[in-house]
């Protein structure tokens, strides 16, 4: 049992919408909720003064802006909160991945402590933007990429000869705050990523899922890990809404998808570069498994999902409601929490005065 899961800490992570996801009515483009600097920015400084531990900053190829260029934007706003940069592998080169990441982890600045940095790394495993790598190799190329950049942020010689990459390289001299590897969470459901996932990250994300398959995946992604001499830490990504009353919160997640057209919906979802994964395939499985008002267990609503490809599901209700869930997931072993919810700076302003105030929480440690 890790030291957070001892003390009942968990971290709790909003999201910035840099891929053009936000919005009052789910599928009806907004322009002043369109991804810009100044919105996604003030969704970050949001969650910053709601005292928020972490923020997630997604990336996509051809949606919103370019995460790298806004991660270096904003690390000189923020004080205390973590940030949680994602990258794209398919579109990057290790030992330059390497010196960027030190590179963030600098402009970010140290923790409260003074004994590290404030950056966190969600590898995405994805391909060249216009080109398509069937699974197997994709994860097996990611896999490559997170032994190198581990290598050369641990300040240790580079000598690796691989099936995608073939390096001799010393560390870079830029290093990171701690002189390590910032923590590298990561995601996927299929076998492929499960096992990349257990050989090389820190913190397996689960997005939305009924608490029987949660509790199955930990078990699964632990013994894993295990096969590696490893231990993972786990992290949930949902979406929230958070009302004083259940009713309330039901309400609006009806308005929430009250001008929803199911074309619309459609389009927005196949739009997204991992619309065919098994992660999405699992999300559609939920919705059709849902009773008539988009529940698919007791405060998990799908209906987030019509028009969203990835993370498909909100927990919905009152304060201890959503309070109970959060729990309830802390003591089947997650220990982060990436939340977000419509429009994300105001549902940001909710969950921080409803309910952070009620969890024990801090950045993760290691």
């Amino acid at each position: 049992m890790s030291a957070q899961q001892k003390t009942g800490q968990c971290e709790v992570a909003w999201f910035s919408a840099l891929c053009d996801d936000d919005y009052e009515f789910l599928g009806v483009p907004d322009p002043m909720l369109k991804s810009s600097w100044e919105h996604c920015r003030n969704i970050v400084l949001t969650a910053e003064k709601g005292g928020f531990d972490n923020i997630l900053l997604p990336s996509g190829y051809s949606l919103g802006l370019d995460t790298t260029v806004f991660a270096a934007a904003i690390a000189p706003f923020l004080q205390r909160m973590k940030l949680l940069w994602a990258t794209r592998i398919g579109e990057d080169w290790p030992p330059q991945l390497a010196r960027r990441i030190a590179t963030l982890d600098r402009v970010l600045g140290p923790n409260a402590a003074g004994t590290g940095g404030r950056l966190n790394v969600n590898i995405i495993s994805s391909d060249m933007p216009g080109q398509a790598m069937p699974g197997h190799p994709r994860y097996a190329r990611a896999t490559e990429t997170i032994k190198i950049v581990k290598t050369l942020l641990n300040g240790e010689h580079l000598s690796h000869k691989g099936e995608f990459y073939e390096l001799e390289l010393d560390p870079p001299r830029m290093t990171t705050i701690s002189g390590k590897c910032p923590p590298m969470y990561f995601g996927g459901l299929s076998p492929d990523a499960r096992e990349c996932a257990a050989e090389g990250c820190d913190v397996y994300l689960m997005w939305p899922d009924t608490m029987d398959k949660v509790r199955e995946t930990i078990a699964d992604m632990t013994a894993r890990a295990a096969n590696h001499g490893r231990t993972l830490k786990f992290g949930y990504r949902v979406h929230v809404i958070v009302r004083e009353t259940e009713d309330e919160a039901r309400a609006y997640a009806d308005r929430l998808v009250s001008k929803l057209d199911d074309e619309k919906g459609r389009a927005i979802r196949e739009a997204s570069l991992d619309a065919k994964n098994f992660g999405v395939q699992r999300q559609a499985e939920l919705r059709g498994a849902a009773d008539g008002d988009g529940f698919v267990e007791d405060n998990l609503w799908t209906g987030i999902g019509r028009a969203r490809s990835g993370c498909g599901a909100a927990i919905v209700g009152d304060p201890d409601q959503v309070l109970a869930k959060l729990r309830a997931y802390q003591a089947e072993g997650i220990e982060a929490f990436i939340l977000s919810g419509y429009p994300h700076a105001a549902e940001a302003d909710l969950f921080a005065r409803h309910v952070l105030p009620q969890l024990e929480h801090a950045p993760l440690v290691w």
